[in-house]
């Protein structure tokens, strides 16, 4: 196995993008004055390049660790891991309506909303991995399952029409 270190300086100075290939893996990570996080990194701020980690706990719990950009010496990728990890990891802070849909149908559900949104001239642009969160107009955001109640804005008239949308919308799909 190929491990990968990247020191502080090369780390805050990665762009989004490449942060992308640490994501789903499992990290250790070494902060100012030595300390030591190890665990599944779950995503990276595009801004301050804090860490987000998970940790599975031997009781079935889990632990959550941020770790801020600026104190980043180091970041090793341990281990790969596999679709079963990855799966578990895009899961943690879904809601849980999503628990009915597979994968493949929140994939699905997204892409046939973005269509629609597209369809009716509204900008429509994704926000991370899939199943992602979609963001419209760049001032709403749409978490899976994609149903009107997943919607989240702080303009309520466009929060209003958007929802009103994406109601037409699995109207007309069902």
């Amino acid at each position: 196995m190929e491990f990968q270190l990247v020191t502080m300086s090369e780390w805050m100075k990665k762009s989004p993008l490449e942060w992308e290939d640490y994501v789903y893996k499992e990290v250790r990570v070494v902060a100012s004055e030595k300390k030591e996080y190890k665990g599944w990194l779950l995503t990276t701020d595009p801004v301050s390049a804090n860490i987000v980690l998970v940790t599975f706990l031997e009781d079935g719990s889990l632990s959550v660790t941020g770790v801020m950009g600026h104190s980043v010496q180091t970041v090793e990728v341990v281990s790969e891991g596999d679709h079963r990890v990855r799966e578990k990891l895009m899961r943690l802070f879904t809601s849980g309506d999503c628990e009915g849909y597979s994968l493949e149908d929140l994939e699905k559900r997204k892409n046939s909303l973005k269509k629609w949104l597209e369809k009716n001239h509204i900008p429509v642009t994704e926000q991370g991995d899939a199943p992602g969160t979609l963001c419209v107009a760049g001032v709403l955001t749409v978490d899976p399952p994609y149903a009107p109640e997943n919607c989240c804005s702080s303009n309520e008239i466009i929060l209003s029409r958007i929802r009103d949308l994406i109601q037409g919308h699995l109207s007309a799909s069902q």
